[in-house]
């Protein structure tokens, strides 16, 4: 089966929250036209994907992740809080229905969406496997942090990945930059949409 076969591929869209977009918690430069940029996407090429997977930070206790005192590395000041106006998908999704959402990071940190669980206690890896799934697209927020994340985790699990990059925004072009790098030493495809 070619790896351009719909029947096999997914579209992961990561984190695409307003909690990291301008006006929230942590936000991304970019991030609210990286979530109309999604959402036109995926209404013109649903059809390429078997299933679309949405990822939500979703955090109830998280511990240490938060932090009064944030240094941006390992603690963060409070963002996508389970419940919250912020940690619901972004409102340009309103018409994106995925055929599953996990949520991530109750009670710990969490970057990469394969450490989130659906609503039946399915983790990220056991959805693409029971829909058969062989290759990811991978796209949303943050591309330096749960994008990357998510992606390394893919490749790691043996399915063909690629990263749209102009689907994406990193926290800095510097963390963007080291990003990518590590995205392409894992073995994930860089690739804009529109040369798909």
């Amino acid at each position: 089966m070619s790896t351009a076969d719909p029947a096999r591929r997914a579209l992961v869209v990561v984190d695409v929250q307003p909690t990291f977009c301008e006006g929230g918690a942590l936000p991304v430069e970019g991030g609210n036209a990286v979530a109309r940029d999604i959402a036109q996407y995926v209404a013109d090429h649903r059809d390429r994907y078997a299933l679309v997977v949405t990822t939500q930070d979703w955090h109830i206790e998280p511990g240490d992740h938060f932090s009064d005192t944030p240094d941006f590395v390992d603690t963060w000041p409070p963002h996508g809080v389970a419940g919250s106006a912020e940690a619901d998908l972004h409102p340009a999704l309103a018409a994106v229905v995925p055929e599953a959402s996990v949520k991530k990071g109750q009670y710990a940190a969490a970057y990469s969406g394969f450490e989130g669980v659906d609503g039946e206690g399915r983790g990220l890896a056991q959805i693409l496997a029971d829909a058969e799934v062989t290759d990811v697209d991978v796209v949303g927020l943050a591309e330096s942090h749960c994008v990357r994340s998510t992606a390394i985790d893919a490749v790691g699990l043996g399915l063909r990945t690629r990263v749209l990059t102009d689907l994406t925004a990193p926290v800095t072009p510097e963390l963007g930059a080291a990003a990518r790098e590590q995205m392409r030493a894992a073995g994930a495809e860089l690739v804009a949409s529109t040369d798909l």
